[in-house]
This record gives structure tokens, sequence and C-alpha cells, in this order.
């Protein structure tokens, strides 16, 4: 089975959220420690801390272009940004773009047009766009609409920030109602963190698998975001290919990464 990681991060300087582990991680102790896992890839997400973050990514990208694509960021403020989509995926590794949207200032990015050449062009040239929107969950609907070759993911199962226990899924309505829309899916990433009692969490087991039910095993992503969780990355694995007993063999197949690859159109191999 080919075991992608949704999503990680890599940095070399920066203070991380107090939630995340304080000292730099390199894609060489990535390595090391995906090793142990037997995890086969990962997908890096350049976090905000470090302002090197996508070069540090696409660095590691083009020394293990079998083990790591990314999901970057560039600047939404910046005049040319149509030309800059149009050159993004020849950048080593980069598979997408991810941005976290979850002020209350930025609902009008959904509601609004302002950020249409963004959607419009990433639609054309088939770039995903993963989103860190909890806060604005029942806007999504609107882009998904509009630009219905636009694939979305919404990260951490739409949890929010910091929310633990059965509060991190008061959102869940809202969440299942957009697994109607076939251009967006779901990382079932840090679930780890949203629990409040021990390994294997079957507190919140109920929850992830409703939301695994309405997406379905393609639009349904297994990852860590591994420097924010308390258990090993060993565990975090087979939470889901050991502990989740409702996913079938052929599910695991396709949660476990391969659905991944093919939402991001990354050929890996495996």
């Amino acid at each position: 089975m080919l075991i992608v990681d949704a999503h990680i991060h890599i940095w070399n300087k920066g203070l991380p959220r107090p939630a995340h582990r304080q000292s730099p991680y390199s894609a060489d102790q990535v390595l090391v420690d995906m090793a142990k896992a037997q995890i086969d890839a990962a997908i890096i997400q350049p976090p905000a801390w470090d302002s090197d973050a996508n070069q540090i990514a696409i660095a590691a990208a083009k020394l293990y272009p079998q083990r790591f694509g990314i999901l970057g960021n560039f600047s939404l403020q910046v005049p040319n940004g149509i030309e800059v989509l149009h050159q993004w995926k020849k950048q080593s590794g980069m598979l997408g773009l991810r941005y976290i949207l979850n002020d209350p200032l930025h609902a009008q990015f959904f509601s609004g047009t302002e950020l249409d050449w963004l959607w419009r062009t990433a639609e054309e040239l088939n770039i995903p766009i993963a989103l860190a929107s909890s806060n604005h969950l029942s806007l999504l609907e609107i882009i998904a609409k509009r630009f219905p070759k636009l694939r979305l993911i919404i990260d951490h199962l739409g949890v929010p920030l910091d929310a633990k226990g059965e509060c991190a899924f008061l959102h869940l309505p809202e969440l299942i109602s957009l697994s109607q829309y076939p251009n967006i899916a779901i990382k079932a990433t840090a679930v780890p963190a949203y629990a409040i009692d021990h390994y294997p969490y079957l507190a919140i087991e109920p929850f992830v698998e409703k939301i695994f039910q309405a997406f379905g095993p393609n639009r349904f992503f297994w990852g860590s975001d591994i420097t924010k969780l308390q258990c090993t990355w060993l565990e975090c694995v087979e939470l889901f290919t050991v502990q989740y007993q409702w996913l079938s063999s052929s599910d695991k197949d396709l949660v476990m990464g391969k659905a991944l690859c093919n939402w991001l159109d990354w050929k890996i191999s495996g």
C-alpha cells in the first residue's frame, strides 16, 4: 500500500505556533522519521512562520522528487498573480496551492469577486487549492459552484483552530453539505490533535467516520501534520490502517495515498 502523508511542514527558522514543535524540522530529518513509520511520500505545506519556506520545500522536492510534493503559496496581493500561476507548476515538486483564509475579512474572498483571477486561472491551469478556512466553510459552496472544475481541498477536516473533542466537530452539518460538490475533497489530517482522550481516540472516531462516509475514499486523504501531534507518526498511520475497522482494504489503498495522488495528479512510484 502506498502511504502518502497529505500534510507536513518543514522549516529552518521562525517561531511556530505553540501547538507545533518549536525547533526547525528539515527534509532529511523528515525522511528518517518517515522511514520509521513506513511512509512513502509526503506533501509539504510551507509554513507561514518561515519566509523562505517555499524555497526550502522546492529544494527538498528537487533532491527527492519521489518523496516530496508541495502545496505552496505566494502573496495574493502581487500585481502579476496570473503570470505567477502560469509558471507555478513548473517549479520542482509544486502540485498546487494552499492558503489559510480564516480571518473575518477573508469572507469577501469567497463571497465577492476579488479573487476571481485566482479561482478562474487555477481552474484553467488545473492547479488544486487547499484551504484552511474553517470559519468560512459555508462560503466554499460559492466557489465550488462558480468554478466546478477547480479542485478544492478542505484542510484538517474543517476543524477550527485549537478545537478539541465534540467542539471540534460542531461544524459537521456544514462540512457534510459540502460533500455534494465533486470538486471538493478533504484532508483527514491532524486527527489525534482533536482528541481529548487517549489513543486510539475513540471519542472522536464517529465524527471521522461520518465525514468519510460523506466524501468517500476518493476524496478523503489521510495525513498527519506530524509536528503538532503528541503520538508517533506510526501511531497516526495505524489509527487509519489498523484501528479504523470501517475502512475496507480498498478504502485504505485510496485514503492512505492513492486518492491524494490522483487528486493532485502526482505520478509517483510505490
